[in-house]
């Protein structure tokens, strides 16, 4: 009884990671900023990782000022090249997704409590959306290593609109897929946005004026980053090899799963308390 106790809450707990999945990244995964014409960086900013731009224009990257700090500015590379058709791939696999809600309202200004704060799923704008002065909350109680997507049908602008993350959600788990060109700005607020934003429509650019980022900006078009601080942390654990923090807990699975095979070695007669291990674990 134990055993098929055990059984179904391994397969349950699969249906629920499927239900839920991140788009693949491919070769985009390891750039912070990805541009399809130029990248524009104006001062005072700092971009933390690998900045791309494929296929490119006459001067596909300008710097004026900008840090670019744990990566590399390519201009146009292979890698960027390879990045690009891989962005443009998660972008569509993100269209694609239905929605677990859509949220009709085009225009939100201040701490609307309809918006908040959020579980991991789908939510859908159907059409262009604006948030002014706007904190945006995403709960990860029920789940830590949960995904969060929004689809934005045409533009979004952001003035003074945040992003925040509360009880252990994950920046590299949220993901924007905008459907025309973005504009973040800063206005009472000094803004966090965290999330991966995608621009995979054919206007798809983003131009920002001042705040902070963490996450990716990965644009079809132009990237215009005016004093905008992008923390690409999920770009630098990408390029180390190793995944946000789903792969930590699949490495802790790994050892819980050597340390109950050592149990067994050395109690392997009684197979009761093998079975109450595997319980207790789950």
């Amino acid at each position: 009884m134990r055993r098929l106790l055990l059984v179904i809450c391994v397969l349950g707990m699969g249906s629920l990671a499927r239900a839920q999945t991140a788009p693949s990244l491919g070769a985009a995964a390891t750039f912070a900023v990805l541009g399809g014409t130029n990248v524009t960086c104006t001062a005072p900013g700092v971009i933390t990782g690998d900045v791309g731009v494929s296929p490119g224009s006459a001067v596909p990257f300008t710097n004026t000022g900008c840090t670019i700090a744990g990566g590399t500015p390519p201009a146009t590379n292979t890698a960027a090249g390879l990045a690009h058709t891989a962005f443009l791939n998660a972008y569509g696999a993100l269209v694609l997704m239905p929605c677990t809600q859509t949220i009709a309202t085009a225009a939100f200004t201040g701490n609307v409590p309809a918006l908040g704060p959020l579980a991991p799923g789908v939510y859908c704008f159907p059409a262009a959306v604006t948030f002014t002065d706007t904190t945006l909350t995403l709960d990860g109680s029920t789940n830590p290593n949960g995904i969060w997507i929004f689809k934005v049908g045409a533009a979004l602008t952001g003035s003074g609109f945040q992003v925040v993350m509360a009880n252990g959600a994950q920046a590299c788990n949220v993901f924007w897929a905008v459907g025309a060109a973005a504009t973040l700005s800063t206005s009472t607020l000094p803004p966090l946005f965290q999330g991966n934003i995608l621009l995979g429509g054919p206007a798809g650019s983003i131009t920002t004026t001042g705040g902070n980022l963490i996450g990716r900006v990965l644009a079809n078009v132009a990237v215009t980053l005016t004093g905008t601080n992008i923390h690409g942390t999920c770009a630098l654990v990408a390029q180390g090899g190793a995944g946000c923090k789903d792969d930590d807990d699949d490495d802790r699975d790994k050892d819980h799963h050597k340390k109950r095979h050592h149990h067994k070695d050395k109690d392997g007669h009684d197979k009761d308390n093998d079975v109450r291990d595997d319980d207790e674990g789950h």
